[in-house]
């Protein structure tokens, strides 16, 4: 049998139509929500890829310059004196009586030379001069008594003047002759080897037998010539420092040192300025300057290494800024100060670099604040964001940093390695990162951005 057209639809079938209608409606509303979501997303998306196009600064203060300033220079000591001693002429080695260490006053012998043939050359020169000291004698009297004999008819004018001509000659080879003795004495002397000054053997390089030679000094085995011996007067220290272009400027009458050496180690010497080459040496682009110091009781000797301390005068008027706040452009060194957000690039005139810092001479004042760490593409009229830098990386003062920024986000924090550790922060205060009002915790102060101060 057919139904009839008025028949009523079977509750199951009512129901049926019920849930697709509410599974429509749910498939609408994801479909609304995925889109929303993603607007949302989008949205926050091109705000973060905004924020983080703004590059994070950090800002600091140039510092006056040190009132004092202070260098570490490696030194050279050196004797008061110190002499090497050759001979002055040829034999062999006698004796020789001071060793390494002796303390010896000036005219001391050191050693002595056999020189069998000197002293028959001065025998023979004592000889000669007597010979001819005899026949000047002889002249001498003749020309007496023939001068004598000038008014009389006995002799003529013309003997009387070769007489005197010859006790003149005879003066002269006398002379000579006198003069030979010397020169041979002198050699004689030079047997005896003798300290030139007080001061202390350094060196000894003969023996009892040795060959020396007149031409310098003693002929070894291989027959280079050496010296006899070394003497240093070591009463007061000679300090060599080869102070480098960069720290010239610190050279003058004024500067002192302290010096340190290995050898007594926690110990200080102080040295005082004595002179400089007042020139730099083309090889090494260095000056050397010499400094004295007293050292009576023999501690430090000679051609010791030394680090020497200088410190010189500063001047507290010139800025100091770290090295890496400075960009090198073609106009020339500049810093990038930070005015309403924004950058602007100010042409200095440095001084004196330092290594980690250097001397700005013009173009900023104590007042001005600069980015500590500017990248290389950074240009004027950029815009930034200043936050605060780590603990320990490009120290600033506190009073520098005393001023909070609001509403930084954790992604300003991670630009600059700033992120306070895990434990400092509870789970409750910390914002994921991209969420609007995620603020710095507290205890990592933010600075305030310029131009809300």
């Amino acid at each position: 049998m057919n139904p009839s057209p008025h028949q009523t639809p079977s509750p199951a079938r009512g129901r049926g139509r019920l849930l697709i209608l509410i599974l429509l409606a749910v498939l609408a509303g994801l479909v609304v929500l995925g889109l929303v979501q993603r607007a949302l997303h989008r949205r926050e998306l091109v705000r973060e890829t905004q924020d983080s196009a703004i590059a994070r600064v950090v800002l600091i203060k140039a510092q006056p310059g040190p009132a004092t300033r202070t260098v570490d220079l490696p030194a050279n000591l050196a004797a008061w004196y110190e002499a090497p001693i050759y001979a002055q002429v040829s034999g062999y080695v006698k004796m020789w009586y001071k060793d390494y260490g002796a303390h010896v006053k000036r005219g001391d012998l050191l050693a002595e030379v056999s020189t069998p043939s000197i002293d028959a050359q001065y025998a023979a020169a004592k000889a000669h001069y007597e010979v001819i000291n005899a026949r000047y004698k002889l002249a001498l009297i003749t020309t007496q008594r023939w001068t004598a004999l000038r008014g009389t008819q006995a002799v003529s004018r013309q003997e009387v003047d070769v007489q005197a001509a010859n006790a003149a000659a005879q003066k002269a080879e006398l002379d000579a002759a006198a003069h030979e003795v010397e020169r041979v004495e002198a050699l004689e002397n030079f047997k005896r080897i003798v300290a030139p000054f007080d001061g202390i053997v350094t060196s000894r390089l003969v023996n009892v037998g040795d060959y020396v030679n007149a031409a310098g000094g003693n002929l070894n085995s291989r027959g280079a010539i050496a010296e006899l011996f070394s003497v240093a007067d070591v009463h007061r220290i000679r300090v060599f420092v080869s102070v480098p272009q960069d720290f010239a400027s610190v050279i003058s009458p004024r500067i002192s040192a302290e010096l340190s050496v290995p050898q007594y180690p926690g110990r200080v010497f102080k040295a005082r300025f004595l002179a400089t080459a007042n020139a730099f040496n083309a090889a090494t682009r260095t000056v050397t300057t010499e400094l004295v110091l007293d050292n009576p009781d023999g501690l430090l000797w000679p051609n010791s290494y030394a680090t020497a301390h200088i410190q010189a005068p500063g001047d507290p008027n010139v800025l100091i800024v770290p090295t890496s706040a400075l960009i090198f452009r073609a106009q020339g060194m500049q810093v990038a100060k930070v005015v309403n957000h924004h950058v602007r690039l100010e042409t200095v005139q440095v001084g004196t670099n330092f290594g980690m810092t250097t001397q700005v001479l013009s173009g900023m004042s104590l007042d001005d604040e600069i980015v500590a760490n500017p990248t290389a593409d950074m240009l004027d009229g950029d815009e930034v964001r200043v936050v605060t830098p780590t603990r320990g990386y490009n120290d600033v003062k506190p009073k520098d940093t005393e001023k909070p920024v609001p509403n930084v986000t954790s992604n300003d924090l991670r630009r600059v390695g700033a992120m306070p550790p895990p434990e400092e922060n509870s789970p409750d205060d910390q914002a994921k990162p991209g969420e609007r009002g995620a603020t710095a915790p507290d205890s990592a102060p933010v600075r305030q951005e310029q131009g809300q101060h």
